[in-house]
């Protein structure tokens, strides 16, 4: 795929082959230029992801949808292992910072921005195991259909 994609963009012009460079043993490869075509588009592209706020839908929200079809202890017990691997990836985003101290912050500005999505995260999920824990969030099967019996939702839930 990132073949096709090279192809897809030298083809649209915004990026032209400007040398093959072959290291010892290595396969040829091929160094690309940006045009001044895909410079602009690349530009354009960058000023509308900074001021656009876009509807992103990942994964992790879209489970939180389902979380009725495990357990509440289930849950809690994923969300906990959830809550261990954000706090490696915490862990490592610091060391990274850590090293980069003589690094200008412009170019640090990336990894500030993850850790305090990752941070912010942890918090939250952190939150919804202790709620879960102490039951403060919690489900049954009896009454999820009771709601879905309010709501004249049809469950198809298994009566076995």
């Amino acid at each position: 795929s990132l073949y096709q994609t090279i192809q897809r963009l030298e083809r649209e012009g915004l990026i032209i082959p400007r040398k093959t460079v072959r290291d010892d043993k290595r396969p040829e490869r091929t160094v690309y230029e940006i045009t001044e075509k895909g410079r602009e588009i690349a530009l354009e592209w960058m000023r509308a992801i900074l001021s656009t706020l876009t509807r992103e839908y990942p994964e992790f929200p879209a489970a939180m949808s389902f979380l009725p079809l495990l357990t509440p202890d289930d849950v809690a017990s994923q969300l906990e292992l959830r809550a261990k691997a954000i706090e490696s990836e915490l862990r490592r985003i610091d060391e990274v910072l850590q090293e980069a101290q003589a690094v200008p912050r412009l170019f640090l500005l990336e990894m500030e921005y993850l850790r305090v999505l990752h941070a912010t995260e942890l918090s939250w999920v952190n939150s919804i195991v202790g709620d879960l824990s102490a039951q403060r969030i919690t489900w049954t099967e009896e009454w999820l259909r009771q709601i879905a019996a309010k709501f004249s939702i049809d469950p198809k839930l298994d009566q076995d």
